[in-house]
């Protein structure tokens, strides 16, 4: 494993999930972590662990809606006083909606492009300074596989998710003179509280969670016969991060366990 001690990074959405298994590795390298999300009781729950984990761990965490750029702009200011200037900004933050283009209403649509694409406009704008005074700078944005894969009942987030996978191509473009890598990586079914909740409410009671998971893993012809694991995602974040992929930008990294039909 890298070792990060000099380095700072950030990861939105941090409190849960692929967002708190990427803390968790960057706090095993030695980096120092800033990371955010909505709920103060889940945040502080979160802390708290961590501490104990990693008792010399330089770590700063803050509730922060990634979508009010305010809010954006103070957690960045916080994390450099706190920290020093990131050089690492993971963004990770927004679920999908399920809907199809008949039952997607106006409202619906803008929500789901606003929270999409300024879920990373406005932590890349807050963190871009900090990240031009670093050496070895890097943003990473969480995708879906929806982006090159769109589904018909999840209409608007397969939109919203194409145009983020070219919002990171074109970022690595403009910033790459700035001397700042941007990628992004694609993810399949992993699991989450999405699918735990929905796991909840299956009709086959007898079903155990890896019965059920296996099953849907088969209908969804995912070659390794199985959802992902919040860690599987957050390695590849971490390589995409760090100075493991110094010759890598505008590119994404497939996790999806073989979902993926594209070459």
């Amino acid at each position: 494993m890298i070792r990060l001690d000099t380095k700072v990074a950030v990861v939105t959405g941090g409190s849960s999930g692929i967002g708190l298994a990427t803390v968790e590795l960057l706090l095993e390298a030695g980096a120092a972590v800033a990371f955010c999300g909505r709920s103060q009781e889940r945040l502080r729950a979160v802390e708290a662990t961590l501490r104990e984990r990693f008792p010399q761990a330089r770590l700063y965490c803050a509730t922060c809606d990634v979508l009010d750029q305010a809010q954006v702009q103070a957690f960045a200011h916080a994390v450099e006083q706190q920290l020093g200037p990131v050089s690492m900004l993971v963004n990770n933050a927004g679920q999908g909606r399920v809907s199809t283009f008949a039952d997607t209403e106006d409202a619906a649509w803008a929500d789901e492009l606003r929270l999409k694409f300024f879920s990373v406009i406005y932590p890349t704008r807050a963190f871009l300074p900090q990240l031009q005074r670093t050496s070895e700078a890097a943003v990473v944005c969480v995708n879906s596989l929806l982006a090159i894969q769109p589904e018909p009942h999840m209409v608007a987030t397969s939109a919203a998710r194409a145009g983020l996978h070219n919002l990171v191509r074109s970022l690595a473009t403009e910033f790459s003179p700035l001397g700042i890598r941007v990628n992004g990586i694609l993810i399949g079914l992993v699991e989450s509280g999405q699918w735990r909740r929905r796991y909840e409410a299956r009709t086959e009671r007898e079903q155990s969670w890896e019965q059920w998971t296996q099953a849907l893993a088969q209908k969804k012809h995912i070659q390794l016969g199985r959802l992902g694991h919040p860690l599987e995602a957050a390695r590849a974040i971490v390589f995409l991060a760090t100075p493991l992929s110094s010759y890598t930008t505008g590119s994404h990294i497939d996790v999806s366990g073989g979902l993926s039909r594209h070459a």
